[in-house]
């Protein structure tokens, strides 16, 4: 079995709003510029010997439609303006 170790990383964030939570994430995602990605959320643990590399240099490397792994970080609220 090949292990999937990651040689670069980079991070990104979005901010979605929308009356429907799912339309919001779903924007959250197109301003973070991964909506094309299939993610799948993993632990926080960096590994070793990775590359740390701009948001500009890591948007293009990605695949659309490719299995993406991320550490994701997801908070919802009701409120107006949050």
């Amino acid at each position: 079995m090949k292990t999937l170790v990651p040689k670069k990383v980079f991070f990104t964030k979005g901010v979605g709003t929308h009356k429907d939570e799912l339309h919001s994430f779903e924007r959250a995602l197109r301003d973070a510029g991964i909506e094309k990605c299939n993610l799948v959320q993993v632990s926080s643990i960096f590994p070793p010997g990775a590359k740390m590399i701009s948001r500009a240099q890591g948007l293009p490397m990605l695949v659309p439609g490719a299995i993406t792994f991320c550490v994701m970080s997801r908070a919802c609220s009701n409120e107006p303006k949050r």
